[in-house]
Protein backbone atom coordinates (compact mmCIF):
# COMPACT_ATOMS: atom_id res chain seq x y z
CA UNK A 1 0.00 0.00 0.00
CA UNK A 2 3.09 2.21 0.69
CA UNK A 3 4.26 1.72 -2.70
CA UNK A 4 0.43 2.44 -4.28
CA UNK A 5 -0.02 5.73 -2.49
CA UNK A 6 3.84 7.01 -3.43
CA UNK A 7 3.39 7.84 -7.15
CA UNK A 8 -0.25 9.41 -6.39
CA UNK A 9 1.93 11.64 -4.20
CA UNK A 10 4.24 12.58 -6.07
CA UNK A 11 1.61 13.55 -9.31
CA UNK A 12 0.19 15.73 -6.69
CA UNK A 13 3.45 17.60 -5.65
CA UNK A 14 3.80 17.98 -9.19
CA UNK A 15 0.70 19.51 -10.06
CA UNK A 16 1.29 21.64 -7.05
CA UNK A 17 4.58 22.78 -8.39
CA UNK A 18 3.15 23.88 -11.88
CA UNK A 19 0.27 25.56 -10.52
CA UNK A 20 2.78 27.83 -8.49
CA UNK A 21 5.26 28.21 -11.57
CA UNK A 22 2.03 29.73 -13.20
CA UNK A 23 1.26 31.98 -10.67
CA UNK A 24 4.87 33.23 -10.52
CA UNK A 25 5.13 33.85 -14.59
CA UNK A 26 4.27 37.49 -15.27
CA UNK A 27 1.02 38.41 -17.55
CA UNK A 28 1.73 39.73 -20.96
CA UNK A 29 1.05 43.36 -21.19
CA UNK A 30 -1.87 44.59 -22.67
CA UNK A 31 -1.42 46.08 -25.99
CA UNK A 32 -2.86 49.94 -26.05
CA UNK A 33 -5.87 50.06 -28.20
CA UNK A 34 -5.44 51.98 -31.78
CA UNK A 35 -7.65 54.89 -31.24
CA UNK A 36 -9.91 56.02 -33.85
CA UNK A 37 -9.52 60.36 -34.48
CA UNK A 38 -11.03 62.67 -36.53
CA UNK A 39 -8.29 64.95 -38.36
CA UNK A 40 -9.04 68.61 -40.01
CA UNK A 41 -6.38 69.95 -42.53
CA UNK A 42 -5.18 73.51 -40.99
CA UNK A 43 -5.81 76.49 -43.44
CA UNK A 44 -6.23 80.09 -43.54
CA UNK A 45 -9.67 81.56 -43.65
CA UNK A 46 -11.08 84.78 -43.07
CA UNK A 47 -12.21 86.39 -39.65
CA UNK A 48 -15.72 86.87 -39.36
CA UNK A 49 -15.82 88.61 -35.87
CA UNK A 50 -15.54 92.00 -34.76
CA UNK A 51 -14.84 93.99 -31.48
CA UNK A 52 -17.62 94.81 -29.93
CA UNK A 53 -17.48 96.99 -26.27
CA UNK A 54 -20.79 97.86 -24.47
CA UNK A 55 -21.10 101.28 -23.59
CA UNK A 56 -23.48 103.99 -22.08
CA UNK A 57 -24.86 107.04 -23.60
CA UNK A 58 -24.21 110.26 -21.71
CA UNK A 59 -24.92 114.26 -22.49
CA UNK A 60 -21.99 115.94 -23.75
CA UNK A 61 -22.16 118.56 -20.82
CA UNK A 62 -23.29 117.12 -17.33
CA UNK A 63 -22.91 119.54 -14.21
CA UNK A 64 -23.31 118.92 -10.77
CA UNK A 65 -25.38 122.08 -9.10
CA UNK A 66 -24.71 123.65 -6.02
CA UNK A 67 -25.52 126.69 -4.01
CA UNK A 68 -22.73 129.75 -3.99
CA UNK A 69 -23.84 130.22 -0.04
CA UNK A 70 -24.41 128.01 2.74
CA UNK A 71 -27.60 127.18 4.12
CA UNK A 72 -30.61 125.01 5.35
CA UNK A 73 -32.59 123.29 2.36
CA UNK A 74 -35.99 124.20 2.52
CA UNK A 75 -37.44 123.58 -0.76
CA UNK A 76 -36.47 120.81 -3.90
CA UNK A 77 -39.44 121.29 -6.92
CA UNK A 78 -36.65 119.33 -9.05
CA UNK A 79 -37.32 115.29 -9.24
CA UNK A 80 -34.76 112.77 -10.61
CA UNK A 81 -35.60 112.65 -14.17
CA UNK A 82 -37.27 115.83 -14.78
CA UNK A 83 -36.73 118.15 -17.90
CA UNK A 84 -36.16 121.74 -16.89
CA UNK A 85 -35.99 124.75 -18.85
CA UNK A 86 -32.66 127.35 -18.24
CA UNK A 87 -33.85 129.84 -15.56
CA UNK A 88 -35.53 127.55 -13.65
CA UNK A 89 -35.61 127.06 -10.03
CA UNK A 90 -34.68 124.21 -8.97
CA UNK A 91 -33.69 124.44 -5.24
CA UNK A 92 -34.37 126.67 -2.69
CA UNK A 93 -32.49 127.66 0.80
CA UNK A 94 -33.50 129.30 3.76
CA UNK A 95 -33.38 133.44 2.64
CA UNK A 96 -34.32 134.87 6.10
CA UNK A 97 -30.46 135.58 7.33
CA UNK A 98 -29.33 136.88 4.16
CA UNK A 99 -32.20 138.83 3.63
CA UNK A 100 -31.46 140.55 6.73
CA UNK A 101 -27.97 141.07 5.82
CA UNK A 102 -29.19 142.49 2.93
CA UNK A 103 -31.51 144.78 4.74
CA UNK A 104 -28.56 146.04 7.06
CA UNK A 105 -26.45 147.49 3.71
CA UNK A 106 -29.25 148.75 2.53
CA UNK A 107 -29.53 151.16 5.86
CA UNK A 108 -25.61 151.35 5.87
CA UNK A 109 -25.88 153.17 2.36
CA UNK A 110 -28.12 154.89 3.69
CA UNK A 111 -26.16 156.36 6.29
CA UNK A 112 -23.69 156.79 3.98
CA UNK A 113 -25.35 158.74 1.92
CA UNK A 114 -26.69 161.25 4.50
CA UNK A 115 -22.88 161.81 5.75
CA UNK A 116 -22.11 162.80 2.27
CA UNK A 117 -24.90 164.92 1.48
CA UNK A 118 -23.69 166.93 4.39
CA UNK A 119 -20.12 166.53 3.55
CA UNK A 120 -21.23 168.13 0.10
CA UNK A 121 -22.93 170.78 1.65
CA UNK A 122 -20.22 171.69 4.07
CA UNK A 123 -17.55 172.15 1.01
CA UNK A 124 -20.07 173.96 -0.92
CA UNK A 125 -20.50 176.62 1.94
CA UNK A 126 -16.91 176.68 2.74
CA UNK A 127 -16.22 177.35 -0.73
CA UNK A 128 -18.17 180.58 -0.98
CA UNK A 129 -16.63 181.70 2.48
CA UNK A 130 -13.26 181.43 0.65
CA UNK A 131 -13.69 183.06 -1.99
CA UNK A 132 -14.68 186.13 0.20
CA UNK A 133 -11.44 185.12 2.17
CA UNK A 134 -13.20 184.55 4.78
CA UNK A 135 -11.10 181.69 5.49
CA UNK A 136 -7.81 180.30 4.61
CA UNK A 137 -7.20 177.68 2.17
CA UNK A 138 -5.99 175.16 3.98
CA UNK A 139 -9.49 175.01 5.89
CA UNK A 140 -11.52 174.48 2.51
CA UNK A 141 -9.08 171.67 1.75
CA UNK A 142 -10.35 169.57 5.06
CA UNK A 143 -13.57 169.88 4.14
CA UNK A 144 -12.60 168.87 0.33
CA UNK A 145 -11.10 165.83 1.87
CA UNK A 146 -13.92 165.12 4.24
CA UNK A 147 -16.24 165.41 1.11
CA UNK A 148 -14.19 162.54 -0.40
CA UNK A 149 -13.96 160.16 2.25
CA UNK A 150 -18.04 160.16 2.51
CA UNK A 151 -18.00 159.68 -1.00
CA UNK A 152 -15.49 156.49 -0.47
CA UNK A 153 -17.36 155.20 2.20
CA UNK A 154 -21.05 156.06 0.44
CA UNK A 155 -19.44 153.55 -2.79
CA UNK A 156 -18.17 151.01 -0.03
CA UNK A 157 -21.40 150.59 1.57
CA UNK A 158 -23.33 150.60 -2.22
CA UNK A 159 -20.86 147.46 -3.00
CA UNK A 160 -21.76 145.67 0.07
CA UNK A 161 -25.40 146.15 -0.13
CA UNK A 162 -25.10 144.94 -3.64
CA UNK A 163 -22.85 142.01 -2.39
CA UNK A 164 -25.82 141.13 -0.10
CA UNK A 165 -28.67 141.38 -2.56
CA UNK A 166 -26.53 138.87 -4.56
CA UNK A 167 -26.10 136.16 -0.98
CA UNK A 168 -29.88 136.45 -0.67
CA UNK A 169 -30.34 135.57 -4.77
CA UNK A 170 -27.97 132.84 -4.30
CA UNK A 171 -30.30 131.25 -1.83
CA UNK A 172 -32.42 130.14 -5.13
CA UNK A 173 -30.33 127.54 -7.46
CA UNK A 174 -31.54 128.22 -11.16
CA UNK A 175 -30.83 126.03 -13.87
CA UNK A 176 -28.04 126.46 -16.46
CA UNK A 177 -29.13 125.85 -19.55
CA UNK A 178 -32.66 123.19 -20.21
CA UNK A 179 -31.72 119.83 -19.87
CA UNK A 180 -32.65 116.95 -17.50
CA UNK A 181 -32.11 116.14 -14.47
CA UNK A 182 -30.05 113.19 -13.65
CA UNK A 183 -28.99 112.82 -9.98
CA UNK A 184 -30.34 113.65 -6.95
CA UNK A 185 -28.06 114.66 -4.11
CA UNK A 186 -29.62 116.80 -1.45
CA UNK A 187 -32.96 116.76 0.30
CA UNK A 188 -34.84 119.46 1.65
CA UNK A 189 -34.23 119.98 5.59
CA UNK A 190 -30.38 119.18 4.72
CA UNK A 191 -27.58 121.91 5.71
CA UNK A 192 -25.19 122.84 2.88
CA UNK A 193 -22.19 124.19 2.68
CA UNK A 194 -21.34 126.37 -0.30
CA UNK A 195 -20.54 124.29 -3.39
CA UNK A 196 -21.79 121.32 -2.10
CA UNK A 197 -23.82 119.36 -5.37
CA UNK A 198 -27.11 119.39 -5.28
CA UNK A 199 -28.46 117.77 -8.00
CA UNK A 200 -26.98 117.10 -11.53
CA UNK A 201 -28.09 118.12 -14.55
CA UNK A 202 -27.78 116.81 -18.08
CA UNK A 203 -27.78 119.58 -21.02
CA UNK A 204 -29.60 119.44 -24.09
CA UNK A 205 -27.76 119.47 -26.99
CA UNK A 206 -24.44 116.71 -28.69
CA UNK A 207 -24.55 113.26 -27.01
CA UNK A 208 -21.93 110.97 -25.93
CA UNK A 209 -21.67 107.34 -26.45
CA UNK A 210 -18.82 106.30 -23.63
CA UNK A 211 -17.06 103.19 -22.98
CA UNK A 212 -13.89 101.39 -22.25
CA UNK A 213 -11.09 99.41 -24.45
CA UNK A 214 -8.80 97.51 -22.74
CA UNK A 215 -4.56 98.47 -22.46
CA UNK A 216 -3.79 96.40 -25.57
CA UNK A 217 -6.43 97.78 -27.95
CA UNK A 218 -6.33 101.72 -26.92
CA UNK A 219 -2.92 102.11 -29.34
CA UNK A 220 -5.29 101.42 -32.46
CA UNK A 221 -8.18 104.08 -31.85
CA UNK A 222 -7.60 107.81 -32.79
CA UNK A 223 -9.98 110.49 -32.95
CA UNK A 224 -12.27 110.56 -36.50
CA UNK A 225 -12.51 107.26 -36.60
CA UNK A 226 -15.87 105.90 -37.54
CA UNK A 227 -17.98 103.63 -35.22
CA UNK A 228 -21.09 101.41 -35.54
CA UNK A 229 -23.67 102.29 -32.68
CA UNK A 230 -26.05 99.84 -32.08
CA UNK A 231 -28.88 100.12 -29.43
CA UNK A 232 -29.79 97.51 -26.85
CA UNK A 233 -33.34 98.16 -26.28
CA UNK A 234 -34.25 98.32 -30.23
CA UNK A 235 -31.38 96.85 -32.18
CA UNK A 236 -31.36 100.00 -33.96
CA UNK A 237 -28.23 101.50 -35.30
CA UNK A 238 -26.49 104.32 -35.73
CA UNK A 239 -22.81 105.76 -36.76
CA UNK A 240 -20.72 107.09 -34.71
CA UNK A 241 -17.23 108.96 -34.43
CA UNK A 242 -14.16 109.09 -32.41
CA UNK A 243 -13.88 111.71 -30.40
CA UNK A 244 -11.63 111.34 -27.37
CA UNK A 245 -9.68 108.88 -26.42
CA UNK A 246 -8.53 109.00 -22.69
CA UNK A 247 -4.97 109.62 -22.12
CA UNK A 248 -4.28 107.35 -18.86
CA UNK A 249 -6.11 104.55 -18.03
CA UNK A 250 -8.70 104.47 -14.98
CA UNK A 251 -6.66 103.80 -11.59
CA UNK A 252 -9.52 101.14 -10.59
CA UNK A 253 -10.44 99.11 -14.19
CA UNK A 254 -7.13 99.68 -15.68
CA UNK A 255 -9.27 100.39 -18.86
CA UNK A 256 -9.19 103.21 -21.29
CA UNK A 257 -12.02 105.82 -21.74
CA UNK A 258 -13.55 106.52 -25.11
CA UNK A 259 -16.43 109.00 -26.09
CA UNK A 260 -17.62 108.78 -29.37
CA UNK A 261 -19.91 111.58 -30.60
CA UNK A 262 -23.83 110.72 -31.81
CA UNK A 263 -26.31 112.85 -33.32
CA UNK A 264 -28.42 114.05 -30.78
CA UNK A 265 -31.65 113.64 -32.77
CA UNK A 266 -31.35 109.67 -33.43
CA UNK A 267 -29.67 109.15 -30.09
CA UNK A 268 -30.98 106.68 -27.95
CA UNK A 269 -32.11 108.04 -24.07
CA UNK A 270 -29.69 109.31 -21.73
CA UNK A 271 -28.34 106.01 -19.70
CA UNK A 272 -29.21 103.88 -22.31
CA UNK A 273 -26.76 100.21 -22.72
CA UNK A 274 -25.48 100.39 -25.96
CA UNK A 275 -23.12 98.17 -28.35
CA UNK A 276 -19.95 99.97 -29.73
CA UNK A 277 -18.16 98.12 -32.35
CA UNK A 278 -15.12 100.38 -33.39
CA UNK A 279 -13.91 99.68 -37.07
CA UNK A 280 -10.41 100.30 -36.28
CA UNK A 281 -10.57 97.01 -34.17
CA UNK A 282 -12.37 95.28 -36.78
CA UNK A 283 -11.25 91.98 -38.51
CA UNK A 284 -13.41 91.00 -40.80
CA UNK A 285 -11.75 89.50 -44.25
CA UNK A 286 -8.61 88.86 -42.57
CA UNK A 287 -6.84 85.66 -43.24
CA UNK A 288 -5.99 83.71 -40.31
CA UNK A 289 -5.66 80.11 -38.92
CA UNK A 290 -8.54 78.93 -37.05
CA UNK A 291 -9.44 75.85 -35.36
CA UNK A 292 -12.10 74.62 -33.05
CA UNK A 293 -11.86 75.22 -29.03
CA UNK A 294 -12.08 71.39 -29.22
CA UNK A 295 -8.74 70.95 -30.86
CA UNK A 296 -6.37 72.59 -28.38
CA UNK A 297 -5.29 71.58 -24.87
CA UNK A 298 -3.28 73.01 -21.99
CA UNK A 299 0.15 71.19 -21.68
CA UNK A 300 1.44 72.89 -18.82
CA UNK A 301 1.19 76.72 -19.40
CA UNK A 302 1.03 76.10 -22.94
CA UNK A 303 -1.56 75.28 -25.19
CA UNK A 304 -1.02 72.50 -27.40
CA UNK A 305 -2.70 70.19 -30.37
CA UNK A 306 -1.67 66.96 -31.72
CA UNK A 307 -0.35 67.05 -35.40
CA UNK A 308 -1.53 63.76 -37.01
CA UNK A 309 1.82 62.44 -38.58
CA UNK A 310 0.59 60.15 -41.75
CA UNK A 311 3.65 58.38 -42.55
CA UNK A 312 4.29 56.69 -38.84
CA UNK A 313 0.42 56.78 -38.17
CA UNK A 314 0.86 58.09 -34.77
CA UNK A 315 0.23 62.13 -33.34
CA UNK A 316 2.67 64.23 -31.84
CA UNK A 317 2.59 67.44 -29.68
CA UNK A 318 2.35 71.04 -30.93
CA UNK A 319 2.83 74.27 -28.91
CA UNK A 320 0.39 77.16 -30.77
CA UNK A 321 0.16 80.63 -29.69
CA UNK A 322 -3.29 82.34 -29.47
CA UNK A 323 -4.73 85.26 -30.53
CA UNK A 324 -8.06 85.80 -29.91
CA UNK A 325 -11.30 84.09 -30.06
CA UNK A 326 -13.59 84.62 -33.61
CA UNK A 327 -17.05 83.23 -32.71
CA UNK A 328 -16.66 79.53 -31.26
CA UNK A 329 -12.85 78.90 -32.94
CA UNK A 330 -9.59 80.21 -31.56
CA UNK A 331 -7.31 81.92 -33.96
CA UNK A 332 -3.56 80.71 -34.19
CA UNK A 333 -0.88 83.01 -34.75
CA UNK A 334 1.88 80.63 -34.05
CA UNK A 335 2.42 77.05 -34.17
CA UNK A 336 1.08 75.72 -37.27
CA UNK A 337 1.31 76.17 -40.98
CA UNK A 338 -1.47 75.49 -43.54
CA UNK A 339 -1.39 71.64 -44.43
CA UNK A 340 -0.88 69.97 -41.26
CA UNK A 341 -3.38 68.01 -39.98
CA UNK A 342 -4.59 68.00 -35.85
CA UNK A 343 -6.93 65.96 -34.28
CA UNK A 344 -9.88 67.83 -33.54
CA UNK A 345 -12.14 65.63 -30.72
CA UNK A 346 -10.66 63.64 -28.48
CA UNK A 347 -7.76 65.35 -27.49
CA UNK A 348 -7.72 64.50 -23.42
CA UNK A 349 -7.10 60.33 -24.16
CA UNK A 350 -4.12 60.39 -26.08
CA UNK A 351 -0.59 60.55 -25.53
CA UNK A 352 2.86 61.56 -27.14
CA UNK A 353 3.82 58.89 -30.26
CA UNK A 354 0.61 56.93 -29.93
CA UNK A 355 -0.96 55.15 -32.47
CA UNK A 356 -3.85 55.89 -34.40
CA UNK A 357 -6.23 55.09 -37.21
CA UNK A 358 -8.29 58.24 -39.19
CA UNK A 359 -12.11 58.10 -38.22
CA UNK A 360 -14.04 57.10 -41.24
CA UNK A 361 -17.78 57.71 -41.15
CA UNK A 362 -20.21 55.03 -41.69
CA UNK A 363 -22.91 55.60 -43.59
CA UNK A 364 -25.47 52.39 -45.05
CA UNK A 365 -28.54 54.37 -46.85
CA UNK A 366 -29.34 51.04 -47.74
CA UNK A 367 -29.46 48.66 -45.15
CA UNK A 368 -31.41 51.74 -43.08
CA UNK A 369 -34.07 52.35 -45.56
CA UNK A 370 -34.60 48.06 -45.36
CA UNK A 371 -34.40 48.20 -41.00
CA UNK A 372 -37.13 50.99 -41.63
CA UNK A 373 -38.79 48.94 -43.90
CA UNK A 374 -39.13 45.74 -41.95
CA UNK A 375 -39.83 48.13 -38.61
CA UNK A 376 -43.08 49.34 -40.64
CA UNK A 377 -43.96 45.55 -41.57
CA UNK A 378 -43.58 44.18 -37.87
CA UNK A 379 -45.43 47.24 -36.79
CA UNK A 380 -48.53 46.71 -39.01
CA UNK A 381 -48.14 42.93 -38.62
CA UNK A 382 -48.30 43.08 -34.46
CA UNK A 383 -51.57 44.77 -34.35
CA UNK A 384 -53.59 41.46 -36.65
CA UNK A 385 -51.92 38.70 -34.37
CA UNK A 386 -52.74 40.91 -31.24
CA UNK A 387 -56.35 40.71 -32.47
CA UNK A 388 -56.25 36.76 -33.64
CA UNK A 389 -54.94 35.94 -29.91
CA UNK A 390 -57.27 37.99 -28.41
CA UNK A 391 -60.05 36.14 -30.49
Amino acid sequence: MVSAARPGAQAAAAAAALALLAACTPAEPVAEPVRAVKLLTVGASALQAEQEYAGEVRARVESRLGFRVAGKLVERPAQLGQRVQAGQVLAQLDPQDYQLSAAAARAQVAAAQTQYDLAAADFQRFAKLQEQNFISGAELERRESALKAARSQLQQAQAQAQAQGHQAQYTRLLADAAGVITAIEAEPGQVVAAGTPVLRLAQDGARDVVFAVPEDKVARLRAGQPVQVRAWATGASLPGTVREVAASADPVTRTFTVKVDIAAASAPPLGSTVYVAPQALAAQGQQAIKLPTTALRQEGQATAVWVYEADKGTVRSQAVQVATADGNEAVIVGGLTPGMQVVSTGVHVLTPGQKVVVYQQKSAPGQSGQAQAATKTVANGAAPAAASSAQ
